[in-house]
C-alpha cells in the first residue's frame, strides 16, 4: 500500500525536496499506477464515463454518454501507455508483449479491456468499457430521454407477451443498458439464465442465473465458448434465455431454443439498422455451417421483433425504431413498425399493423 509517509520518506532518502502538494500528487499517482489505470484512475471513479480510448500518451478520448471527448489527461510517454495496458492485461490473466501484440478481455470487475501494440498500430493503442452497475428501469430511460412514453408501453409489450427479440445498434449505443430494463420487467416467477462474455446484464429480478465464457489458457486448453454456454442452459429450466451479444455461430444455438417451446428469449447483436439484422444473422450462420434456407426457417418461427437503437447528431443514445420479423420459408425480412424521430415523434411503418392492440407482436 502507498502512503503519503512512505513516499515523504522514499523522497527525503533521495535527498529531494519536496513540498506538502508535491509529496500528495506523487502518492495518488503511485496508488493510481499500483492499481493499474494510472491517469485514468480518475475517470474509472466517474460515474458518467462509459468508455475511454487512449492513442498513445498524448490522446485520452473519453465518452459520458455524449459521445467521445478529448480529455486534457496525458501520459508521461509511450511507454507508460505500454506498462498500463500491460499491467492490465496481467489482471487478466492475459500476456501482452511483442509476441501477443493484442488482447481482448474482462477484468475482474466486469470492465473490457482491448489493447493493441505497435507496429500492428502506429501507436499503443488501449479501449476501455466500463460497465456501470446502475439497473436502468424503462421509467428511468423515458425520463433520460432515451425512449418516448409510446416506445416503453411497447417494450413492455413485447415482455409481458413473451415475445422473442434481438436489441441491435451500433457501439455504445446503450444496447445492454435497455435489455437490462426490458430484463427488469420480466415477471418475477419466471428464471432468467444470461450467458455472456463479460458480465454486464445485471437485471434487477428475483431469479437470475449467470453464465460467463471462459478464455483459454496458454496452452489453448480449458476455453468454453459461447456456444457452450448456450447449449448448457437448455437443461437449466430457463423460461428466458439471454445472449448478451450474439457474435459468433452460438446464434444457431439461440435461435434453435426459441423453436422449442423456450418463449421470450432476447440478446443483443451488432447491426446498422432493425431492416439488416436477416443479412447480419446470416453472415454468423455461416460460421457455423448453416444454410441460408434453414436459418430464415428458424428466424420466421422462432424471433418476433427487433429493438434498434442508435445515437442522434448530438451523441444522445435513442431508441430509433421497433420492427417485426414477417415472411416465412427463406422469404423472411425485418419490417418496421414504429420509428421514432430525433423529437419523440413516431411514425407508423408498413408493419404496424400486425402490431396487436392488446399487446405483443403477431
Amino acid at each position: 500500500m502507498v502512503d503519503e509517509r512512505s513516499v515523504r520518506g522514499a523522497v527525503l532518502a533521495g535527498g529531494w525536496v519536496a513540498d506538502d502538494a508535491t509529496v500528495a500528487s506523487l502518492t495518488s499517482e503511485l496508488s493510481a499506477d499500483l492499481r493499474g489505470f494510472g491517469p485514468l484512475e480518475q475517470f474509472m471513479a466517474d460515474p458518467s464515463v462509459t468508455d475511454i480510448t487512449v492513442n498513445g500518451a498524448d490522446e485520452v478520448w473519453v465518452d459520458r454518454g455524449q459521445g467521445m471527448v478529448l480529455s486534457p489527461v496525458r501520459f508521461r510517454d509511450d511507454t507508460s501507455v505500454r506498462r498500463m495496458a500491460q499491467r492490465l492485461a496481467s489482471l487478466c490473466g492475459r500476456r501482452l508483449d511483442d509476441a501477443c501484440p493484442y488482447v481482448d478481455a474482462p477484468l475482474p470487475d466486469g470492465v473490457r479491456l482491448h489493447a493493441v501494440l505497435p507496429p500492428l498500430v502506429d501507436r499503443v493503442s488501449v479501449a476501455i468499457r466500463v460497465p456501470r452497475h446502475r439497473s436502468w428501469t424503462l421509467d428511468d430511460l423515458t425520463a433520460s430521454g432515451m425512449l418516448t412514453a409510446e416506445a416503453r408501453n411497447l417494450l413492455f409489450e413485447l415482455i409481458s407477451r413473451r415475445r422473442s427479440f434481438l436489441v441491435t445498434g451500433g457501439t455504445g449505443t446503450g444496447k445492454t443498458t435497455l435489455l437490462n430494463a426490458m430484463l427488469g420487467e420480466v415477471d418475477a416467477r419466471e428464471r432468467i439464465v444470461i450467458v455472456e462474455d463479460t458480465r454486464e446484464l445485471q437485471p434487477v429480478h428475483a431469479h437470475v442465473v449467470r453464465l460467463q465464457t471462459r478464455a483459454p489458457n496458454i496452452e489453448r486448453a480449458g476455453g468454453v465458448s459461447m456456444q457452450d454456454l448456450v447449449r448448457q442452459t437448455l437443461r437449466m429450466r430457463p423460461d428466458r434465455l439471454v445472449v448478451g451479444e450474439v457474435r459468433g455461430p452460438e446464434v444457431l444455438d439461440l435461435l434453435t431454443a426459441l423453436n422449442t417451446g423456450h418463449q421470450g428469449g432476447c440478446g443483443t447483436v451488432h447491426a446498422n439498422s432493425a431492416t439488416e439484422v436477416v443479412p447480419r444473422l446470416e453472415a454468423l450462420a455461416a460460421l457455423g455451417g448453416m444454410r441460408r434456407d434453414a436459418l430464415h426457417s428458424l428466424l420466421a418461427a422462432g424471433l418476433d421483433a427487433v429493438v434498434h437503437l442508435e445515437r442522434d447528431t448530438t451523441g444522445r443514445r435513442r431508441l430509433a425504431a421497433i420492427a417485426l420479423v414477417t415472411g416465412e420459408g427463406d422469404r423472411v425480412k425485418v419490417e418496421t413498425a414504429f420509428a421514432f424521430d430525433q423529437q419523440g415523434c413516431v411514425n407508423r411503418g408498413p408493419a404496424a399493423a400486425r402490431w396487436h392492440p392488446s399487446g405483443g407482436a403477431s
